[in-house]
């Protein structure tokens, strides 16, 4: 179980926390937590038990790459891929899978997610490991806390050693299905996290996407090193279909595994999912900045300078960010990445 490689994914964009998250300065590489760490530094953090895991790899984009440089300047051994372009999951964890050994176990995490357990994730990533290098591709299972509709959901299949077969996946579902999902016990939510070897994910791109799987070869053959960073060919790159792990392999797999893991987990995907993850008073209130809140419940106001007053409100979102605030009902939340403002910049 020794150096479980850290695969640490930094793309996309964090819209649905806008007015904060900017294309300059995504989600990952924001001071959300209540310890003030960004979600990049609490992820390297968890798998930096060097008993366990080994150095991180980390893929991003050149227009980040001033944000992991300053986060993993004391990481000892830390190696960057830069995506000349972002083209989905599939593609940016076959770009890790070819600059590591064939029998190397990656522990693909995406760069942006909260865990309040430590312990829990590194148990679940050892027991991942363990089927992984049995030859299975494994995701972790996160058990569900609600009838989340944001979330896609797998269905746990027969025992398998460690973990379990998966049944099958199923795309995010509405209310009624996602409460008859919680009621029958054995659907949990796809947190995105993965496990496998190195050489087990490349046969299966190949297998099931042979055109991606020869791009992303291609531009790791004409790619150059450069000390710790390694930068993929952009003209390959860019013949590349955007796709994600789950649709590009997990969902044609016959070999789809999972473990059950109960960690505290979010993946902040919007400023509902972002209050629940910070401290809250007793009426459900979070305030980050200068506020004072009259008489409400679940009102959550993070701002970076202005003063803000609430009186009488629940379930609202409040955000200042300089010039942009976005006033929003907690449900509302999920609808922000499609505001114009949103649009990165």
């Amino acid at each position: 179980m020794m150096g479980i490689v850290p695969v640490v994914l930094c793309g996309g964009g964090g819209t649905r926390l806008w007015p904060r998250s900017r294309l300059s300065r995504p989600k990952p590489f924001l001071p959300l937590l209540d310890d003030n760490s960004t979600p990049f530094a609490a992820t390297l953090a968890r798998c930096a038990d060097d008993t366990l895991f080994a150095p991180p790899l980390i893929v991003a984009g050149a227009a980040h790459l001033h944000h992991v440089e300053a986060e993993t300047s004391q990481i000892s051994g830390a190696q960057v891929i830069v995506e000349p372009a972002m083209r989905n999951t599939a593609a940016a964890i076959a770009l890790a899978a070819h600059r590591l050994d064939r029998d190397a176990v990656m522990l693909v995490c995406p760069s942006d997610h909260f865990i309040a357990d430590t312990d829990a994730f590194r148990r679940a990533a050892r027991d991942a490991a363990t089927l992984a290098s049995e030859g299975w591709l494994v995701a972790f299972g996160i058990a569900p806390g609600e009838p989340e509709t944001g979330y896609g959901y797998i269905r746990q299949g027969e025992p398998l050693g460690a973990g379990y077969r998966i049944d099958r996946f199923v795309e995010k579902p509405d209310k009624a299905r996602a409460e008859a999902f919680l009621a029958e016990g054995t659907y949990y939510w796809n947190g995105g996290l993965f496990a496998f070897t190195a050489g087990t994910y490349l046969d299966e791109l190949a297998m099931h996407r042979p055109a991606l799987a020869a791009a992303v070869g291609e531009a790791v053959a004409q790619g150059q090193a450069d000390g710790a960073h390694f930068h993929a060919d952009p003209d390959a790159f860019a013949r590349i279909e955007s796709e994600s792990i789950d649709y590009a392999v997990m969902e044609n797999t016959t070999r789809a595994a999972m473990v059950r893991v109960d960690m505290g987990w979010s993946d902040i995907g919007n400023w509902k999912s972002l209050q629940a993850a910070r401290r809250h008073d007793a009426d459900g209130n979070t305030v980050r900045g200068t506020a004072e809140l009259i008489g409400c419940r679940n009102v959550m106001v993070d701002s970076d300078g202005p003063r803000v007053s609430v009186i009488g409100l629940e379930n609202v979102v409040i955000v200042i960010d300089g010039d942009d605030i976005l006033v929003t009902s907690a449900e509302g939340a999920q609808r922000v990445g499609t505001l114009q403002g949103a649009t990165p910049a």
